[in-house]
């Protein structure tokens, strides 16, 4: 990560966030300012609140097609 460079030679996906979450980290008076920026990394790569929200989606949609 540190390079900025993906698996296949271009710039990976979540670079910008980490160069924002490390510039941050590195002005910071305290880490807590950090968190936001940590919290969008951290779902840049892993998308657990977007597949969190996909699947209270899908569920909402399957418990209101049961009541029809």
């Amino acid at each position: 990560m540190a390079s900025g460079w993906g698996i296949h030679g271009v710039k990976g996906r979540c670079f910008d966030l980490w160069m924002d979450f490390s510039d941050c980290m590195s002005n910071c008076t305290t880490p807590s300012e950090c968190f936001p920026l940590r919290e969008d990394y951290f779902e840049c790569l892993h998308h657990r609140k977007e597949f969190a929200r996909l699947y209270a989606i899908s569920k909402e949609k399957k418990r209101q097609e049961e009541v029809l």
